[in-house]
């Protein structure tokens, strides 16, 4: 046996691995949990406006399939890796509506969506006053609402492929 390879060592590694896994999952669930927004029962009734004139009601596009909402702002760190997947996804025909948390006016927002070549459809919070009402005290933050109802919601950093993990997920256990 080689002097580097020995299978008991290997398998310590492993198993100490996969405990290292196993308290990182339980780490972000808990804090999950911890930043966890108070989002309303239902999104039935919930009409907004985005910043290009249209309104939308939440719950109407839940319908047919989950929605994804992505709670970001312009001034988050963090944002600015997540807001690409979220843009692609928009793109590629997702159910996505983005809000933007106290970035300001319709017209700067808009600019700045440009500047970064964002097309994903967003309503403007400028003051921060629904995200206040829903506790979202962390951007970004990701909800999932299937036939008006919220069914998941995560914060910070998510890619692309857990967000399209999250909607699917949503589909297939309503």
């Amino acid at each position: 046996m080689s002097k580097f390879f020995n299978r008991q060592r290997a398998l310590r590694w492993l198993r100490e691995g996969v405990m290292l896994l196993v308290i990182g999952a339980a780490i972000v669930w808990g804090v999950d949990q911890y930043r966890q927004p108070a989002l309303p029962d239902t999104f039935s009734g919930v009409v907004l406006p985005t910043i290009d004139g249209q309104t939308v009601d939440l719950a109407a596009l839940s319908e047919r399939r989950p929605l994804l909402v992505y709670v970001w702002a312009t001034w988050c760190n963090v944002c600015r890796y997540t807001s690409p997947s979220v843009n692609k996804l928009a793109e590629q025909g997702g159910n996505v509506m983005s809000i933007a948390m106290r970035s300001g006016d319709d017209s700067r927002l808009a600019q700045w969506m440009h500047k970064k070549q964002l097309t994903m459809p967003v309503i403007n919070d400028p003051r921060g006053e629904l995200t206040q009402r829903w506790q979202v005290s962390v951007t970004p933050t990701l909800v999932v609402i299937d036939k008006g109802k919220p069914v998941s919601a995560t914060t910070g950093w998510t890619s692309y492929w857990g967000m399209k993990l999250r909607l699917w997920w949503a589909g297939i256990t309503a």
